[in-house]
């Protein structure tokens, strides 16, 4: 980044374009199988689209109102915009030699071969036209434009054709645009009789070279590929304080962001300029909004390669296991969980036998009086909205949160709620002007003449397809305290409750920012004291100006600090006199890290006696002061013990894991000489060492 020694932090975007360059090396890494490299191509791919989606959009929309300087690094949008297309051209030309220089060649040495048009024979040309006419021609809706037809609508992320022809009586020249369609697999399978393996033509490729049948008659002079981007931040075109239904906010915001404004173009450069200055006036853009794109003009269609049936090229399939205190399937959960809390690890253990049977029994128990949960991103035909469905009809009290807002969810969420309300569950759709990310649920049972609280706090969404592929950790607890505490966070989001003395939760915005504030400045005073401070944190990005000050200062008073970011980390570690006691690592592999943990060493001799948090809430200023976040303590000592020990293998793992330098690079640590291939995701020691995490535990 050639930052200079005076800047104290990381650029935001910046640092998240580094850690998708540390996706993309996933997809050069030969340790990892053929078929998941070219699928983490794809990712990186998408990741990149978003990134254009939510924070280029948003930075070209500050620069409109000369907004002078942003983010912790105070710099101007117009130079932040200026370094970030830098460093996307190089990484749009290094995703290109991945392709074209490992991937594509390691394809060919497995029999997948990618073919163009003039590779086929004259009878393979025939049955791929045959495909044509029978399977796409119908689909396909040519868009010229002239005098009566004026330049189409272009949907987000579409692929299209761009087309200059003209009349062969007066060769005027026109503009038509073909789109093609997402709904058809985008690789075509070329059959050849007695062949092994797979040979392979884009969809793209089969619709160019068969144009003469959407144009009959007409001269076609050139064609370009193209693909354009909207923006997705369009919140502030709407004032929200103006509009009390959140349901039509958001379906508004839908509708607006489907006609929001282009910030990018990609384009095949191997057209004539005319086509391109005409595509870039007709969409009012700047030459800064255009990207040349060699070869493929979407990596998306990668996934269809990813999962060709070969299962030899993929990760070893992998099934979850039921967490030890649940494996009886005789014991009621809630038995279960008042003996003692328990800790789930998702994926490596089973969200079906834990999370859904948490739901499942609820519903199922007469003694269950109410249910509540938070509904943040639960995808599509998610188990729990049934289950949901049926506690109302029992007459359960069935409250579910649903956040709205949740981005590019809306739509699901939307259709979620509704389903949800005419079924009589109690759907609340958030808080003005605070997203609802915290994952929560409680259950309300009478036993006796009593009720019991049984609580569950994740750092994951409730959706079993993300639980398979994200790193979660759960706590399903019967501590009166914590239920009670729920009680008012529910209360919160669905009514008035200002309640602000939490004692076990840290609940944002209302107490975890000052909670966090004081934890650090402890182990501050404790090191000034000769106690020994000792900070371990992990999360998904580290941005809000405030928690790096503390840590700075943490760092100068001689506290040790160990931090886990996968994304983006605005903190810089090791500046000798600003942070020489900070680490700073990321791990990328075969799981998504996506758990939250706090861990305070509170001047404990044994490490176990420390205070340790797991939550919702990364350290960034929108998660502290602009969403609504829970974090839970974790003081059962078998959980607390598995926590300790998963940290420290993160910690220490050296074939996953990189560190982040004072410059701004990140490095990958390289394996021991004599050590074996396990890494924290590696398939083949998950069972293995998590369940010895867990034996450690019970024997504490």
């Amino acid at each position: 980044m050639n930052l200079p020694d005076s800047t104290p932090y990381f650029n935001r975007d910046l640092s998240w374009l580094k850690f998708n360059e540390r996706v993309l090396h996933q997809a050069l890494d030969s340790r990892v199988p053929l078929l998941e490299r070219v699928r983490f191509l794809g990712i990186f791919s998408t990741n990149l689209d978003e990134f254009f989606m939510k924070r280029i959009g948003h930075l070209k929309r500050i620069e409109g109102r000369a907004i002078p300087q942003v983010g912790t690094d105070a710099l101007p949008p117009n130079q932040i915009l200026k370094s970030v297309r830098e460093v996307i051209v190089k990484q749009i030309e290094m995703r290109r030699q991945c392709y074209e220089k490992h991937l594509l060649p390691d394809l060919t040495k497995q029999k997948i071969i990618f073919l163009k048009w003039s590779d086929l024979t004259e009878e393979e040309k025939a049955s791929a036209k045959d495909y044509f006419m029978s399977k796409v021609f119908p689909v396909l809706t040519p868009l010229a434009v002239d005098k009566s037809h004026p330049f189409p609508f272009l949907s987000n992320l579409s692929i299209s054709l761009g087309i200059m022809l003209s009349r062969p009586k007066n060769n005027e020249t026109l503009f038509a645009r073909v789109k093609i369609p997402d709904v058809l697999p985008q690789w075509v399978q070329i059959h050849m009789s007695g062949d092994k393996g797979y040979r392979l033509i884009r969809l793209l490729d089969v619709v160019a070279a068969n144009l003469s049948e959407l144009f009959p008659e007409m001269k076609i002079q050139n064609v370009m590929p193209f693909r354009i981007t909207r923006n997705a931040e369009i919140n502030d075109t709407i004032e929200e304080e103006d509009i009390e239904d959140q349901l039509g906010l958001v379906e508004e915001e839908l509708r607006l962001r489907r006609v929001a404004k282009i910030v990018r173009l990609e384009y095949n450069p191997a057209a004539d300029d005319s086509m391109l200055n005409f595509l870039r006036d007709e969409l009012e853009l700047k030459n800064e909004d255009l990207y040349p794109i060699q070869g493929e003009i979407s990596y998306h269609s990668l996934n269809e390669i990813a999962n060709l049936n070969l299962p030899q090229l993929r990760y070893r399939p992998f099934t979850p296991v039921k967490p030890p205190a649940l494996r009886d399937p005789a014991v009621n959960i809630f038995s279960a969980i008042k003996a003692k809390d328990i800790l789930v690890h998702c994926p490596f253990e089973s969200f079906t036998d834990s999370v859904e049977r948490f739901i499942r029994e609820a519903v199922e128990d007469p003694d269950v009086l109410a249910i509540k949960i938070t509904l943040y991103r639960a995808g599509e035909n998610n188990p729990i909205i049934p289950l949901l469905i049926t506690a109302a009809e029992k007459g359960k009290q069935v409250v579910c949160v649903v956040e709205l807002k949740a981005r590019f969810d809306e739509a699901r969420n939307i259709r979620w709620g509704e389903m949800l309300e005419e079924a009589g569950v109690h759907v609340v759709y958030g808080v003005a002007g605070k997203k609802i990310h915290s994952k929560t649920i409680l259950v309300i049972r009478k036993e006796g003449d009593s009720y019991c609280f049984y609580s569950h706090v994740g750092t994951g969404n409730y959706n079993p397809a993300t639980a398979k592929l994200y790193t979660d950790l759960n706590v399903f607890t019967a501590d009166k305290r914590i239920g009670n505490e729920l009680i008012e966070v529910f209360n919160f989001l669905t009514g008035l409750s200002l309640k602000k003395n939490y004692q076990k939760l840290m609940v944002a915005p209302v107490n975890m920012r000052k909670r966090l504030v004081q934890y650090i400045k402890k182990e501050i005073d404790l090191q000034k004291n000769g106690e020994g401070g000792y900070i371990l944190a992990k999360m998904n990005s580290l941005e809000d100006q405030e928690m790096c000050d503390l840590l700075y200062q943490a760092s100068q008073a001689g506290v040790k600090i160990d931090l886990i970011v996968r994304g983006f980390c605005c903190l810089r570690p090791g500046v000798p006199g600003l942070s020489e006691n900070i680490r700073v690592m990321s791990v990328i592999g075969r799981f998504l890290e996506h758990s939250r943990v706090f861990y305070f060493r509170r001047g404990a001799k044994d490490p176990l006696g420390g205070r340790f948090y797991i939550g919702s809430a990364d350290w960034m200023y929108r998660n502290l002061n602009n969403r609504i976040e829970t974090v839970v303590p974790v003081d059962e000592l078998g959980a607390t013990t598995y926590i300790w020990n998963l940290l420290q293998k993160i910690l220490n793992d050296r074939f996953q894991t990189w560190d982040l330098q004072p410059n701004g690079e990140y490095i990958l640590r390289k394996p021991e000489p004599a050590s074996d291939k396990a890494t924290a995701h590696d398939e083949r020691s998950i069972h293995d060492e998590y369940m010895r995490l867990h034996e450690q535990s019970e024997l504490k």
